[in-house]
């Protein structure tokens, strides 16, 4: 590059937004990590920006159900756990709101799901940090400067970052055994329920596949909003409940997440698998609240609908798929303790699969090289949430297989980004608590 040409890239560096904190996509923990920012920004000690391709805040708006509720308590909101004097805590929104003397008598932990959705939205209209519509397409090294990375975003231009945090959310998960019905009227995934409901009111018959909170709920609400013959089929031995009980909490503590850590990979991998129904069951409330609501549908003497456990379920051969006469779907059953199978027929399915992480965010790989990675492909999440050898670029909510049970939890949100902070800031903003556990973890 000539000298004139050096000069010219130089000056146009120089006069690109420069940013502390640049964070990629606006959820929960992101959010949290903006409005924990925020003091800081008011002081001068941070310069910070936050782009979210949605155009506004709103958290899993397909599954807004009037009654579901998060399932967990309301300090686990964007900031208390990290600061409870924070202007932005769940308490302040319901002060800000009217309602907290409401609250304070329904003498309920569990904030209704609209509810902490509209808090969300609530802390984000005050954080001017906070841009909606604005895509990330690329976070890449930069070649010059003191700031080691420049973000493409759209709307906003190229700016310089000298911290990135993804806070990019997980995506719906289908198994590979029913990608074929993807393509098909009448089929979606959980995420998309609400969205459909006005369409699934109208079938005959509904299935759901799969378990966890999600199908129990959709589960429920058809049967009280739908005339539909309903048939829920989980590949899991028994409708699993969520595990809820105290000890068992603290496997999202910084001591189990630590120890975790530094278990091999063939290990972490496994315990994930064996821990699922830990935090991917059902609500022991909902799945008692579904039984009484099935005694009462019996007492009309009539039967709607089938629960069937240890049944996993796939799309029929593909001239089968789908009845051309009928439009109906057809799904192949197989119950794995008699080793019998059956080809379903129904009007509408809904898949109730999960969600899942990408193993790299798009917008990541043109500084793939810079990643550490696991055996598998996976970003090696570090103790500080990091995945760079500089401490510059960390990620939350991509760290499952790392972190197991703390990394999706929303309580132990603000606890991350205090430790992140404290990297970026060289000192202990928000009190980072190492000990919080009355078990100990580990061998000897």
């Amino acid at each position: 590059m000539s000298d004139s040409s050096s000069s010219s890239a130089a000056a146009s560096h120089s006069s690109m937004p420069t940013f502390d904190i640049v964070g990629v996509g606006v959820g929960p923990f992101n959010l949290g990590m903006a409005a924990l920012c925020q003091p800081l920004v008011e002081s001068g000690e941070l310069s910070v920006a936050f782009f979210e391709q949605r155009s506004g805040f709103i958290w899993h708006p397909g599954m807004l159900l009037p009654e579901a509720t998060i399932q967990v308590p309301f300090m686990a909101d964007l900031v208390t756990m990290a600061d409870p004097t924070s202007r932005y805590s769940f308490l302040n929104y319901l002060k800000q709101s009217g309602r907290i003397h409401q609250f304070y008598i329904r003498e309920d932990f569990y904030p209704l799901r609209r509810e902490y959705s509209d808090y969300c939205t609530w802390v984000a209209g005050q954080l001017d940090s906070v841009h909606f519509d604005s895509r990330v397409k690329a976070v890449r090294p930069n070649p010059e400067g003191d700031t080691p990375w420049l973000v493409d975003v759209t709307g906003h231009g190229t700016i310089a970052a000298r911290h990135v945090v993804s806070g990019v959310g997980t995506t719906p998960f289908v198994p590979e055994e029913l990608h074929p019905a993807l393509d098909a009227e009448g089929v979606i995934h959980s995420a998309d329920y609400l969205h459909n409901k006005e369409w699934l009111a109208k079938q005959a018959s509904i299935s759901i596949v799969g378990s966890g909170q999600s199908a129990a709920e959709i589960y429920a609400d058809l049967l009280c909003t739908t005339e539909a013959h309903v048939d829920w089929f989980t590949r899991s031995e028994r409708f699993f409940p969520m595990e809820y009980t105290k000890l068992t909490l603290e496997m999202t503590s910084p001591e189990y997440a630590s120890y975790f850590r530094r278990l091999p990979e063939a290990k972490r991998d496994e315990l994930n698998r064996n821990q699922r129904n830990l935090y991917k069951g059902i609500s022991g409330e909902t799945i008692n609240a579904i039984y009484d609501l099935l005694y009462r549908l019996s007492l009309d003497g009539t039967s709607r609908t089938t629960l069937r456990a240890g049944v996993s379920a796939a799309c029929a051969p593909n001239e089968q798929a789908t009845d051309s006469s009928t439009g109906r779907h057809r799904l192949r059953l197989h119950h794995a303790e008699t080793d019998t199978s059956a080809v379903h027929a129904t009007d509408a399915v809904i898949l109730c699969t999960g969600y899942k992480a990408p193993q790299m965010p798009q917008f990541l790989e043109p500084c793939s090289e810079f990643i550490a990675k696991d055996a598998t492909g996976r970003m090696d999440v570090g103790e500080h949430f990091q995945v760079d050898a500089d401490n510059t670029l960390f990620v939350l909510n991509a760290d499952e297989h790392v972190h197991s049970l703390n990394a999706p939890d929303l309580g132990m949100g603000p606890w991350r980004n205090s430790i992140i902070l404290r990297e970026i800031c060289g000192r202990e903003v928000y009190p980072v608590e190492k000990n919080i556990a009355f078990q100990t973890f580990g061998g000897f």
